[in-house]
């Protein structure tokens, strides 16, 4: 496995305390580590649950129901069974959850546009496809080492 692999999958430990109260960049990168384990985990489990929204199918554009099985509730769940998955890699890789998080937000974007009627929606996922994309930088910055080779994290 190529270097550049093996890092964009190593596990990422969370930052000390002291870190954490010292350096503005740890700090948004676990803000951003935080909102990108929660958020998908969250909406996930909503996809099963239906509590924020009782009407996730409507969210899918038809070309894309066209190309799942089932009906479009049964792609809900699988939608949500991914983007419950994604938090969980979040958590663990940041720095490819990140860009895994950027691609689902970009395939949600295309959704929304193709659907019409959401285009509102559509420029909100895109600010957070950029701060996803921001995590994954912030993890690349972050490898867990601290320049002299002691744990920064």
């Amino acid at each position: 496995m190529s270097s550049a692999v093996a890092a964009v999958l190593r596990p990422i430990p969370v930052p000390n305390s002291k870190v954490l109260r010292s350096d503005p960049a740890a700090q948004a990168f676990m803000l951003l580590r935080i909102a990108f384990t929660v958020a998908p985990i969250l909406f996930g489990l909503d996809k099963f649950a239906e509590v924020m929204i009782s009407d996730w199918p409507k969210y899918l554009a038809p070309e894309f129901n066209d190309l799942i099985p089932g009906s479009a509730q049964d792609a809900m769940y699988i939608v949500g069974g991914v983007e419950i998955a994604a938090g969980l890699v979040v958590a663990i890789m940041p720095r490819f959850g990140g860009l895994l998080v950027a691609g689902w937000l970009a395939g949600i974007i295309v959704s929304l546009l193709l659907v019409g009627g959401y285009a509102d929606i559509a420029l909100r996922d895109f600010g957070l496809l950029l701060a996803a994309l921001t995590l994954a930088r912030l993890a690349s910055a972050y490898p867990g080492r601290a320049p002299s080779g002691q744990r920064a994290f």
